[in-house]
């Protein structure tokens, strides 16, 4: 609330008025990074003209290995899997070409962490979240989420139906992921899940025999199964649960001044298809995974 400032505001316009009649006192948007926001925080969205971490530079920062589908070969810079060729649209839409966008390592966790970013936006299958929202910045959602698990052919985990049938396994997770909240509060398992802060580890896990099951997002568990853990399968996915569907974001610092602009791209892309277009090339289709209930 922002309604006990009102009378300091006026008086601010009267004096301003009186001194100098070129000066005017018009409402301002002061969300960080808003194509309207006042003061120092102001940002012109003009193309290429951000004020980015870097001079005439998009830092763009991922985790490593930078996983497929989402990235090809481990080489975000590549333009190839989903993510990177969504990097590379919102840099467009934003002025700078590939020549102009730098990548840096950034550790899962680290990207919403709090504390100042060396980043100019994150991209790496990271939900918005009201928690993580108090840490970070987050773009409007790229991608709708669905979560799945992933489990040995011809095991017990594989025959489960539904949420009941996976509450007495062992189910794992990466750290800090929503799939990780997934089995904490919708699945609720007898056993302590395990936590790995690599899906690589999670995944070696489950191949080991010293997991039954593990949970991540669904292009992710497709590939999974059909690339690398070839004797795995995708048991079934969640509904979306709550009013709000699970997004993808762009993670930006909490106080970055180019939020409101990269939004706008990311909403434009979505607008005019790309994002749809790019979706279709890179991920693949849920078809005939059952809904776990």
């Amino acid at each position: 609330m922002r309604l006990a400032n009102r009378p300091l505001r006026l008086a601010a316009c009267a004096t301003v008025a009186l001194l100098a009649a070129a000066v005017g006192c018009a409402p301002q948007d002061e969300s960080p990074g808003g194509p309207h926001a006042a003061g120092p925080r102001q940002q012109s969205c003009d193309r290429g003209k951000l004020a980015t971490v870097a001079d005439g530079k998009l830092t763009v920062g991922t985790d490593k290995p930078a996983y497929a589908p989402w990235f090809h070969d481990d080489d975000p810079a590549s333009g190839k899997g989903f993510e990177s060729a969504v990097a590379y649209a919102v840099a467009r839409r934003l002025g700078y070409d590939k020549g102009a966008v730098d990548w840096q390592t950034v550790p899962f966790n680290n990207a919403f962490a709090p504390g100042a970013k060396k980043f100019d936006f994150d991209i790496n299958q990271i939900s918005i979240s009201a928690a993580r929202k108090r840490a970070v910045a987050f773009s409007s959602g790229y991608y709708d989420v669905r979560q799945a698990v992933v489990a040995l052919k011809g095991s017990p985990a594989a025959r489960a139906k539904s949420i009941a049938g996976l509450r007495h396994l062992k189910l794992g997770a990466q750290v800090g992921s929503t799939s990780l909240d997934v089995v904490d509060d919708t699945v609720r398992p007898a056993q302590r899940p395990a936590v790995f802060q690599k899906n690589d580890l999670a995944k070696s896990a489950l191949k080991n025999g010293q997991v039954d099951a593990i949970l991540t997002d669904l292009p992710t568990a497709f590939y999974i199964t059909s690339a690398e853990v070839k004797n795995a399968e995708v048991v079934g996915q969640f509904a979306a649960t709550g009013t709000a569907k699970e997004q993808f974001g762009l993670v930006l610092d909490k106080e970055s001044r180019i939020t409101g602009c990269v939004t706008a791209a990311v909403d434009a892309l979505r607008k005019d298809g790309t994002l749809a277009a790019l979706e279709k090339k890179w991920l693949t289709d849920a078809v005939s995974v059952p809904v776990l209930k």
